[in-house]
């Protein structure tokens, strides 16, 4: 080999350790740019729901609020409570969300009618709707769901969207088998429309938390109470002090709140600080989990049955007739509650419509003579 080659070799060799080097530089440093870049300090949400703990309905949402980091690639965290934990009552939970105490709660949308008349129409009401499948058509498919977050934000909150929960059925001391029997009897049931329309069949309403309400029923203070499906009911021990269950006409089981919607609320700011490939994650997950949550309790509810029926408590029914008196009756009283304001005008307006259609067929032109 001649001298001249010799020094190619070395040149040649010396060109490849400096670009090695210069490889493995531009390797640690993108190394490090990469890990910049991916560690991202996660969010996280406190989020207040009103099921107490250990019940069927809280342990759902608590799975649902513990999957969301693992969903969110890390990014988002939503820490969940039980009722009462960090805001002791309802008055409190919807004033801690609004200050950012808390970024969120899981309410039953139904509360907030005495602070926002819009959604005493955002949940069932007694002879109105009363089927999942309308409540999600008018959110999601008639514009009802866009109505209510313009509500939601002149109060410093977003609504992010339903959660299907369960009907409301009354639990009582004595048979009822028809309006006609309620007459005298003194029944828990929510206040506001609710308890407007019982009071027109003779029925002395009471409003109690629902805490009290199996002591009142134990100590005989109440007739019946109406409080959630049969899976919490039966948790909450009401066969052990009620021997009868009153249920709507088959395939409705109440005619006062057959679908008691709970929803996801957030704080507006949290809601906005959040980057919008999360906020349709959170939006998209929500309607998995209504779904989820919905089917889960129906199961439940078969099985509850069974153990209400092996503890001696007997279903009664009320009839076709029965559910046209009381919609008949309650319709003067839906209207009353529409003209509160602007924005529950606004809601009823739709849902009225919806049920006028022949799909429906819930209400005709006689039904609504003279009421404006």
């Amino acid at each position: 080999m001649s001298t001249r080659d010799s020094g190619i070799d070395r040149k040649a060799a010396g060109i490849r350790r400096g670009l090695l080097k210069t490889l493995a530089i531009a390797t640690t440093f993108a190394g490090a740019s990469f890990l910049t870049t991916t560690v991202v300090a996660a969010t996280t949400w406190k989020i207040q729901s009103v099921w107490d703990a250990g019940t069927v309905g809280y342990s759902l949402f608590e799975e649902w609020c513990n999957s969301m980091e693992k969903k969110s690639g890390g990014e988002l965290v939503f820490k969940c409570f039980p009722a009462k934990a960090v805001a002791a009552d309802n008055n409190a939970l919807f004033e801690a969300v609004r200050n950012g105490v808390l970024q969120g709660m899981n309410p039953f949308t139904l509360y907030w009618s005495g602070k926002i008349p819009a959604s005493v129409f955002l949940s069932s009401y007694p002879g109105g709707p009363d089927q999942p499948h309308q409540w999600d058509t008018m959110f999601y498919s008639l514009g009802m769901l866009e109505m209510t977050r313009d509500i939601y934000r002149k109060y410093g909150l977003f609504y992010v969207g339903p959660i299907q929960h369960d009907a409301n059925i009354i639990h009582s001391k004595k048979p009822v088998s028809s309006l006609d029997d309620l007459k005298g009897m003194k029944i828990r049931v929510p206040g506001g429309m609710v308890a407007e329309v019982f009071q027109q069949f003779g029925v002395s309403t009471v409003s109690l938390p629902g805490s009290d309400i199996f002591p009142a029923l134990e100590k005989g203070t109440i007739d019946a109470a109406d409080y959630v499906g049969p899976a919490v009911n039966y948790e909450l021990g009401f066969s052990q002090v009620t021997d009868y269950i009153l249920f709507g006409p088959p395939g409705v089981m109440s005619i006062y709140q057959p679908v008691d919607l709970m929803d996801l609320t957030i704080n507006l700011r949290a809601w906005n600080n959040l980057k919008p490939e999360l906020q349709q994650l959170v939006e998209d997950e929500l309607r998995i989990y209504s779904q989820k949550h919905y089917l889960t309790i129906q199961k439940r509810n078969i099985e509850a049955m069974e153990k209400f029926k092996a503890d001696g408590n007997t279903v009664s029914r009320l009839s076709q007739d029965d559910l046209k008196r009381f919609r008949k009756a309650a319709i003067p009283i839906w209207f009353r509650w529409a003209n509160k304001d602007d924005d529950a005008r606004k809601v009823f307006d739709l849902q009225v419509k919806y049920m006028e259609n022949e799909i429906m067929g819930y209400l005709s032109p006689e039904d609504l003579k003279g009421m404006e």
